[in-house]
């Protein structure tokens, strides 16, 4: 079927060409997000990839099957994307404090990352990754891994996905980007040191399963401390080594006392009303969160923050401002509000400290 296909898409059928290639289309976006680290990127990339498979079917020699020639063809468009800095606009997309932020626990290079939406691995096929991957799915799209991804130069970058994840043989790499094995073997060496420590921590405290009742149950103690404004209740479910960080901001805050007086020090942490919508990133627990306008029954979105969970606790809380990402997780900019008619007013409450 596939040969019938490939004839009639060469003869100029669309419909044949999207018979070879949608199969492919949520694991190709997917391949391009971990190597760009954006959603909205891994989008644009995807429709050139396809752009540029169509405009090449007549180079198609067959000598790989359709899927690897596509990941060839995805994989070399964004190496192009990361050499193109215009389109990586970190410091115009920088979050607007309107309070200065706290002294950070250390600063770091600025990181361009965004989320992914697990509504769209929802169909995504069970393409089997090949005998050399040394990473499940589910480990491959953890928001830290894509991070430490997005340290590593663009060429390391592509070769560990190519390799670990995709599980490619080095020579099969080599040839999708027209370098030597040896090549391909020295930059694997490097970007496997550079993600060991990463790794050896990720090992050492299970996550709940995805979805599970232990999953549900501290992501809602979660939202309740935060909506609440509670601090002490938000810091008691965080691991000791807790890290809080907003990309592309080069702010890391890391344990209990640095992350409580980050909020502590937000204006609006217990002076503004904060609704949490629940919502999924990177096979991890997520949140849109919102602050309610004082002078009208509606929240406006704030920010996406997504949980990294650690056993029974928060090993990481990754706070998103760009309030552009909302609509790929299927969230509104804003939403309505019926005023809570019982709010905690106790003596000593954040909403009644609030209180003018």
């Amino acid at each position: 079927m596939t040969t019938t296909a490939l004839a009639r898409a060469r003869a100029g059928d669309g419909e044949a060409f999207r018979e070879l290639t949608d199969p492919y289309r949520r694991e190709l976006q997917l391949h391009c997000y971990r190597i760009l680290g954006s959603v909205q990127d891994a989008e644009d990339t995807l429709q050139e990839t396809l752009l540029a498979a169509w405009r090449g079917l007549g180079r198609f020699e067959e000598r790989a099957s359709v899927r690897t020639w596509l990941y060839k063809i995805a994989t070399n468009r964004c190496l192009n994307v990361l050499r193109d800095t215009g389109r990586r606009p970190a410091t115009a997309a920088r979050y607007q404090w309107s309070v200065p932020p706290t002294e950070p626990t250390r600063q770091t290079e600025p990181l361009w990352l965004q989320p992914y939406p697990d509504a769209l691995l929802d169909d995504l096929p069970d393409a089997a990754p090949g005998p050399e991957a040394r990473y499940e799915i589910r480990e491959s799209l953890a928001l830290a891994f894509v991070a430490g991804l997005q340290r590593l130069p663009p060429r390391q970058r592509a070769v560990l996905v190519l390799r670990d994840v995709l599980g490619y043989p080095a020579a099969q790499a080599a040839g999708m980007l027209a370098v030597s094995e040896v090549s391909v073997n020295s930059a694997l060496q490097r970007a496997r040191a550079a993600l060991a420590a990463q790794r050896a921590a990720a090992d050492r405290d299970a996550a709940p399963a995805p979805r599970s009742a232990r999953e549900r149950e501290l992501t809602s103690r979660f939202a309740a401390a935060f909506e609440a404004a509670d601090t002490e209740r938000l810091v008691a479910l965080l691991t000791e080594d807790a890290l809080l960080t907003m990309p592309p901001e080069p702010l890391e805050y890391q344990g209990h006392a640095a992350i409580a007086e980050f909020f502590q020090s937000r204006p609006w942490w217990g002076a503004q009303v904060t609704r949490l919508v629940p919502t999924r990133a990177n096979n991890q627990p997520a949140f849109g969160y919102y602050h309610v306008s004082p002078y009208a029954p509606v929240a406006h979105a704030h920010s996406l923050v997504v949980l990294t969970l650690a056993d029974d606790k928060i090993r990481a809380i990754t706070r998103f401002g760009d309030i552009n990402l909302f609509p790929h997780f299927g969230l509104p900019r804003a939403l309505p509000h019926q005023p809570d008619p019982c709010p905690d007013m106790t003596p000593g409450s954040p909403r009644a400290a609030a209180r003018p």
